[in-house]
């Protein structure tokens, strides 16, 4: 049965002003799905101001949100023995070096083979509820194609101590999220701030874009190296933190201001052509890589139990490494 915990709490932004609840209780909680959150709105587990209210009911900004999570005990998703790179775990978190091309939660798709199929295997019984059937355990995510950190809730008091920080993106805690990306060209000024909303695409659904009404992103970058072929720079290394969580954030913010991932299928494909620029080794480099040149190379938290702060960095991965040799050396 379903077992209730200790609720969470949060204040509607002044700026939500004449939003809809359940839109605005999914950036508030952005660890939980949108239908999700709609369900726990309707069974009166996400009150306003101490009210059951509606999904669809507008906030007038100010609000006390309090929203009380409801365990799903039992997972759906088969336990499969596919190989973690595990950097740390204890009894409350797992730190995981997720590989690209690994799915992190089933999926219409992908119901099998994902990193919640392969922590079920390494955890057992042990992950958190609080994600539901297909995320348990789960607080944030990477996409597929991107490479990195990731630290998974292997107890629900971990699961919703984790939750707040991500959450609240670090604004009163050590929650730190860094990506190194490989991008086109070089940004301008070498180091700056991109704060443009995001949204779905209207033209596709499966794209986001920057666009009105969308949601807050922002994201803080910093060059740190660039490449150069007879004496033209064409690419650069780029560090990349983010204060919001918007889905493709990185990937759609770069593209945005001109500069987007080498290998982004989706939103550098009209970069293809630049490719003649890059020396003949480095592009058979770039065509191996067969992906976005993404990788979350530093997470850090606060420890969920024991409050410390803990701190993960990863390497790039082989397919990078080799990508940046290449770009070194043209």
């Amino acid at each position: 049965m379903p077992e209730p915990v200790t609720p969470l709490h949060a204040i509607v932004p002044e700026a939500a002003a004449g939003r809809r609840f359940d839109a605005v209780l999914a950036e508030l909680f952005p660890s939980y799905s949108r239908s999700r959150l709609s369900s726990w709105i309707k069974s009166g587990d996400a009150l306003l101001d101490g009210r059951e209210v509606r999904p669809r009911d507008l906030v007038r900004g100010g609000e006390a949100v309090t929203l009380t999570v409801v365990l799903d005990i039992q997972t759906h998703s088969e336990p499969e023995d596919i190989a973690l790179d595990v950097l740390y775990e204890d009894e409350h978190v797992i730190v995981i070096d997720k590989p690209a091309g690994l799915v992190v939660h089933p999926a219409a798709g992908n119901k099998r083979g994902t990193l919640v199929n392969a922590l079920i295997a390494h955890c057992g019984d042990s992950l958190s509820g609080i994600g539901g059937e297909k995320r348990p355990g789960i607080v944030h995510r990477l996409d597929k194609d991107t490479s990195g950190l990731l630290v998974v809730a292997k107890n629900d008091r971990a699961h919703r101590a984790l939750a707040a920080q991500f959450a609240d993106h670090g604004r009163a805690g050590p929650l730190q999220r860094a990506y190194l990306a490989l991008v086109w060209g070089v940004p301008s000024p070498p180091r700056g701030e991109i704060e443009a909303p995001i949204g779905r695409d209207p033209r596709s659904r499966t794209k986001m874009a920057v666009r009105a009404g969308g949601r807050r992103a922002l994201t803080r970058y910093e060059v740190h190296e660039v490449y150069h072929r007879a004496g033209k720079a064409v690419a650069s290394l780029v560090e990349c933190t983010l204060e919001t969580g918007r889905t493709h954030q990185i990937r759609v913010h770069l593209a945005h201001i001109g500069h987007p991932l080498l290998g982004d299928p989706v939103y550098g494909a009209g970069f293809r052509s630049k490719a003649a620029a890059l020396s003949p080794a480095t592009q058979t480099a770039l065509e191996a890589l067969s992906r976005q040149a993404l990788h979350a190379f530093r997470l850090g938290f606060a420890h969920p139990v024991s409050g410390k702060p803990s701190r993960f960095e990863s390497k790039l991965p082989a397919d990078l490494a080799h990508l940046v040799k290449a770009l070194k050396t043209m």
